[in-house]
């Protein structure tokens, strides 16, 4: 039995038509070329940075969560995160959801409380997390690389 300080942990249902979901072969196909690595906006930021001279790796799977970005030198991981994905304007956004409710509200929901835990894993290791949205990264990369020189150099 878990201790009554720790969260529930949101239980995702399998997508499977037994489960009551479904969906049309057309839409399985537009979701299957959804990508969860190398998106545009990250690889626009990992140039950007490279271009600054600011060195990293991508994609560290020894770190919680699997950061986009990792500057180990300064402790500092960076995650890219898709707003449909990462529930941006969650509470807007989650009325609008007419298809699968049950499914996506309980995925969005899921995947927002295992990018907090990860946050928390990563702080404990002594890292500082910083998480953009992609539209902000795509809108305004001036501003986000803004962000993550200020840490690396207050200085600037």
């Amino acid at each position: 039995m878990k201790p009554s300080n720790e969260p529930l942990i949101i239980k995702v249902p399998r997508f499977e038509a037994k489960n009551g979901f479904s969906t049309s072969e057309t839409r399985s196909r537009l979701m299957s070329k959804i990508k969860n690595k190398n998106t545009k906006p990250e690889i626009a930021l990992r140039k950007a940075l490279w271009a600054l001279g600011i060195r990293y790796r991508i994609h560290n799977k020894k770190l919680p969560g699997n950061p986009d970005l990792v500057m180990q030198r300064h402790k500092l991981v960076v995650f890219v995160d898709g707003e449909f994905w990462h529930g941006y304007e969650w509470e807007k956004k989650r009325t609008k959801i007419k298809a699968n409710r049950e499914f996506w509200i309980a995925k969005i929901e899921r995947n927002m409380q295992r990018d907090m835990e990860n946050n928390a894993k990563l702080n404990q290791l002594g890292y500082k997390v910083l998480r953009f949205w992609e539209k902000d990264i795509s809108k305004n990369l001036t501003e986000t690389l803004c962000k993550i020189t200020s840490f690396i150099d207050p200085s600037i």
